[in-house]
């Protein structure tokens, strides 16, 4: 099994590096693009003996008191097989 986490500063937070990512593409002529917001991106591989609902609810720990600051981070978990 394999987790996916999507990690994503909160919409009320300040993103200077989308920003700057944004008027980056802008300068290169891409015009149709309104907002860029980045993030992080985390796979953890699992072991396949622990059940899919044991595996996500590790995980979501892990996302929740390693991978965030929950004050201006939201996070978002997939697991896949």
């Amino acid at each position: 099994m394999k987790a996916k986490v999507y990690v994503t500063l909160k919409p009320s937070v300040l993103d200077p590096q989308g920003k700057a990512i944004h008027h980056s593409v802008e300068l290169l002529g891409y015009k149709d693009i309104s907002d860029v917001r980045q993030g992080k991106y985390f796979e953890i591989a699992l072991d396949d003996a622990a059940s899919e609902a044991d595996a996500a609810a590790a995980v979501e720990k892990i996302a929740k008191d390693v991978l965030t600051n929950p004050i201006i981070e939201d996070y978002r978990v997939e697991i896949t097989s």
